[in-house]
């Protein structure tokens, strides 16, 4: 693959409703996209996953289009591509920046399947035709809107919840859905709000029969993670603290977690996500995909990483109508009986509505080989 130019957008959505977590509440999501042309005219899509404020991790907006610009698509544009996987080794003397990376190496995939003439779910050794799904419920304003809204997805049929909570809306909210759900496959995604000083919450929630307690602890821990998991019989899940496939044998083999949530901008991309999933599968590690909010476009990167086979939770990866009033791919991502199917066109599978991703963009700039 010879890239001849990427055009870098900058694009706002807005949410249907404010999604609400520990650090922060979300009613627009800014982000990225990157289309990548080669040589032939074929197009992949990318995105930045990146917030505009650093509070899921360090990067933000602003940060990678800076990365983007000034570093990671000169380097693309430098000399040709033979596969998608030697990105890692190009980018390899730039430190972090995990979101920026992960953004044009989801391009490069994409434009790769394309060339080849595969769906992005085979190219990266998928096998799954369809995936399950579950849904991720920020904070509301009380326990009685939480329920309705709750009420409202199982009756869509997604087959897990996950429902956000922090110190104050935890144990007592808990113990409320599970009184009107007793059944409910459910997880609460905690965000990195506890510390151990809170071990007696995060114990009370032991009682609830949890799928997982997500990230409970500091975003950069897996030690005391591992002391937090040998107190508990509810499995801990790591996200924050999971950047790579060094961060997922460590905290394998220190007994931090029982589960993994792969998030493909977290790691640096779906080579590095292909990795951590072989190896948690040797370990006998269940994954997961976490969402980030994504418009259809990273939507559909996660959908392709999940066909893996140790994928072997409901993901966040709702249908775009959960989030979006428009989405900016054709067809938009739909959700039956809490499954998705796999799209089987070359690529990510999904067409980008140029019209709509204009009206949504604020700003370009192409870059040119």
């Amino acid at each position: 693959m010879k890239i001849e130019r990427v055009t870098l957008r900058h694009v706002q959505m807005e949410l249907k409703a404010p999604f609400t977590t520990s650090f922060g509440t979300f009613r627009t999501k800014d982000f990225l996209l990157i289309e990548a042309v080669d040589s032939a005219g074929v197009v992949g899509w990318g995105e930045s996953v990146a917030f505009h404020s650093p509070w899921y991790n360090e990067e933000t907006l602003k940060t990678n289009w800076h990365m983007l610009e000034d570093f990671l698509i000169p380097l693309v544009l430098s000399k040709p591509i033979e596969h998608p996987d030697e990105l890692g080794q190009r980018f390899a003397f730039i430190r972090k920046n995990k979101m920026a990376k992960s953004a044009i190496e989801g391009a490069i995939w994409d434009l790769y399947a394309k060339k080849i003439g595969v769906p992005l779910s085979k190219a990266l050794g998928g096998q799954k035709k369809t995936v399950e799904v579950g849904v991720s419920i920020g904070i509301q304003q009380t326990t009685s809107d939480l329920l309705k809204i709750i009420e409202n997805f199982v009756s869509q049929e997604y087959r897990r919840i996950k429902v956000k909570i922090k110190p104050g809306w935890d144990v007592d909210v808990i113990r409320e859905i599970r009184r009107h759900f007793p059944s409910l496959p459910l997880m609460a995604d905690a965000n990195s709000a506890y510390s151990l000083e809170d071990i007696d919450t995060l114990k009370a929630l032991d009682e609830f029969d949890l799928m997982m307690i997500e990230q409970p602890l500091s975003p950069d821990d897996i030690v005391d993670h591992a002391k937090l998991q040998a107190l508990l019989k509810t499995p801990i899940c790591l996200d924050e603290s999971i950047h790579s496939l060094d961060d997922a044998r460590k905290a394998i083999e220190l007994g931090s977690c029982k589960i993994i949530n792969i998030k493909i901008g977290r790691v640096g991309g779906l080579s590095e996500s292909i990795k951590i999933h072989d190896f948690c599968k040797m370990k006998n590690i269940p994954i997961w995909c976490g969402g980030m909010l994504e418009s259809g476009v990273g939507r559909a990167h996660n959908i392709a990483i999940t066909t893996l086979d140790n994928f072997l939770m409901p993901g966040d990866t709702a249908a775009s109508s959960r989030y979006w009033h428009r989405d900016i791919i054709q067809p938009e991502v739909t959700v039956q009986n809490g499954l998705i199917t796999v799209p089987d066109h070359p690529g990510i599978g999904y067409e980008v509505d140029r019209r709509q991703l204009e009206a949504y963009s604020t700003k370009s700039s192409t870059l040119r080989m």
